[in-house]
């Protein structure tokens, strides 16, 4: 019987490590990691589009990029009950001054851990709109003390088995999205944490609108174990903050950009193509001469040589002309 664990643990551990393996990304983020660091706010709910196996899984499942969520929930002294602080320390010794968020991960189950962590990454932060400080505590609250519990795998599978549109796949049967379990449950992942701490203090993501027989307007909460992380981009109640490289402070700013004039399209980094010449000449803008310049740019060797050999001409000439 032992042997027969320590194997399963063994092929689920390796199972795991290939499903959540990130492989290197070299495209340069469309984002600014520190212009996000100051623009985020305890409560805040951050999408990430990952680049696993399980997130390529999600991706089909939902049809959306966005395949995990996480709650921000500041920095040790943005929590106001001690007690939860010391909670979060008991799972993980954090610097004062370290930005944390609380996620589900496979392998991992509910964990606090380090914004830093995710540098690099596509995101997006939804904010509650109008929340108050008071419940955003309570969130915050809700998903600290879920912490230590385990990822919910079949919630995955089961999720993906109900948004197949194939009729002769059994959508609900033995489901645990239908599930009612009267205890507190061991298991979760990161959407329907987050929706759960949302719900509880009445604040609607993706509600079912049902007015009753007098006309007036219900709104149901919706399922939990069916939020997704494109649910919180998609919902009217939460704000998108996005936070680009290159802002558009200034009007008229985008005609500055420094758009490639060679006529190079691309799908991606290492996949691109020539256009039509005329086509180009078509399209492509004359570029500014005051436009933004992210690098240098090496003059030519000719060019230097050329100039090198006027400016000793120049020298020459002075001197004969002082003579």
């Amino acid at each position: 019987m032992l042997l027969y664990t320590r194997l399963k643990n063994l092929v689920w551990n390796r199972l795991v490590h290939w499903l959540t393996y990130e492989p290197p990304d070299f495209q340069t983020p469309l984002t600014s990691f520190e212009r996000m660091r100051y623009e985020l706010r305890p409560g805040d709910i951050v999408l990430v589009e990952g680049r696993s196996k399980v997130a390529d899984i999600i991706k089909s499942i939902t049809q959306s990029m966005w395949t995990h969520s996480f709650l921000y929930i500041g920095r040790l002294h943005d929590v106001d009950d001690p007690s939860l602080r010391d909670r979060i320390q008991q799972h993980r010794h954090c610097s004062p001054d370290e930005q944390l968020i609380i996620e589900a991960f496979l392998g991992k189950g509910i964990i606090v851990s380090a914004l830093s962590d995710y540098e690099g990454e596509h995101m997006r932060i939804c904010r509650p709109r109008g929340i108050t400080r008071h419940d955003s505590q309570a969130v915050i609250r809700y998903a600290i003390m879920e912490l230590g519990l385990d990822y919910d795998m079949r919630q995955i599978m089961d999720l993906a088995r109900f948004m197949f549109p194939y009729w002769f796949i059994p959508k609900r049967w033995r489901s645990s999205l239908f599930e009612h379990n009267t205890g507190k449950p061991t298991r979760t992942v990161c959407s329907t944490m987050i929706a759960e701490a949302f719900a509880h203090v009445r604040f609607p993501i993706i509600p079912v609108l049902h007015h009753d027989k007098h006309g007036r307007l219900k709104l149901i909460r919706r399922n939990s174990k069916l939020i997704t992380p494109r649910d919180f981009d998609h919902s009217p109640y939460f704000d998108v903050i996005k936070y680009p490289v290159l802002d558009f402070d200034e009007l008229g700013i985008y005609r500055k950009l420094p758009w490639d004039q060679t006529g190079v399209h691309c799908t991606d980094i290492g996949d691109c193509f020539y256009s039509d010449p005329a086509e180009i000449e078509r399209l492509t803008p004359p570029q500014p001469t005051d436009s933004i310049h992210l690098d240098i740019v090496e003059p030519e060797v000719d060019n230097v040589i050329d100039a090198e050999i006027n400016s000793e001409e120049d020298s020459n000439a002075g001197r004969r002309y002082r003579q």
